[in-house]
């Protein structure tokens, strides 16, 4: 099977000509013509992964591993690093990043992994009816979630409907209609704006709500790969962020 047979089933289910302009989605290591012997799926690539995949083999990532143009390429940086490492192995990469995000991930996390009945999904903002009080709700999503601590902002005690954003989703803030959004990456001011509006927040962090990635793409892939003799491996980067209360890591 050639990298060529699985880009064009992506780009059927999830149009690269989707992604924002600013992202870089697609092919980015590799060629069309390569041909492949393991597809490996992770939300990220790092070292130790790549080093772990097989010669000849493709990897689909959700977020790209060059986003801007490489002026040097010393391998004295993240994607540098890896270029060498991917290219040394034959292995191409693809990513679908913010085009994934519009057609699948986002309502996937809600629907399946949250059991969430959406409602309706407008490009990167699913909505869901919750009608549920906000601290059942912040312990519902995390639970589910698998985060031991989370980081919330409440402005209603109880929450009819709520709109979620995998990732860093708070520049679509002007965009939400909801009584409260579950996105990743808050910061500071961005609390104190939602607080002005009077929509409640609860983060979902970026690679804990974007994660299930992998598992939504091999279901996607799985029937074709099978047609071919090939099997999705699913694998994940590990996450860079370590978590901490009063010193003692709990993640």
């Amino acid at each position: 099977m050639k990298v060529f047979d699985i880009y064009n089933i992506l780009d059927k289910l999830s149009p690269f000509s989707l992604q924002e302009k600013w992202d870089n989605a697609g092919l980015l290591v590799g060629s069309m013509d390569d041909e492949i012997k393991s597809v490996y799926i992770s939300i990220d690539l790092d070292e130790a992964l790549v080093d772990e995949m097989e010669e000849n083999s493709l990897v689909i990532t959700h977020h790209p591993l060059i986003f801007s143009g490489l002026k040097r390429v010393n391998y004295d940086s993240y994607s540098t690093k890896l270029l060498k490492k991917l290219i040394k192995k034959d292995i191409s990469l693809i990513s679908m990043h913010t085009n994934i995000d519009k057609t699948h991930l986002n309502k996937y996390v809600a629907q399946d992994i949250l059991g969430l009945e959406v409602l309706n999904s407008e490009e990167f903002v699913s909505y869901a009816n919750v009608n549920m009080s906000f601290d059942d709700l912040v312990k519902d999503i995390s639970k589910k979630l698998n985060l031991k601590t989370t980081k919330a902002v409440r402005c209603k005690d109880y929450i009819n409907t709520v709109a979620i954003v995998t990732g860093a989703g708070m520049s679509l803030l002007n965009e939400v209609q909801a009584d409260c959004f579950l996105t990743g990456d808050i910061k500071y001011h961005d609390a104190m704006e939602a607080k002005a509006r009077g929509i409640s927040l609860i983060d979902i962090r970026h690679y804990e709500s974007e994660r299930y990635f992998s598992t939504l793409i091999e279901g996607l892939l799985s029937e074709h790969l099978k047609k071919n003799e090939l099997k999705a491996i699913i694998t994940a980067s590990q996450n860079p962020f370590e978590f901490f209360i009063e010193g003692e890591t709990i993640e």
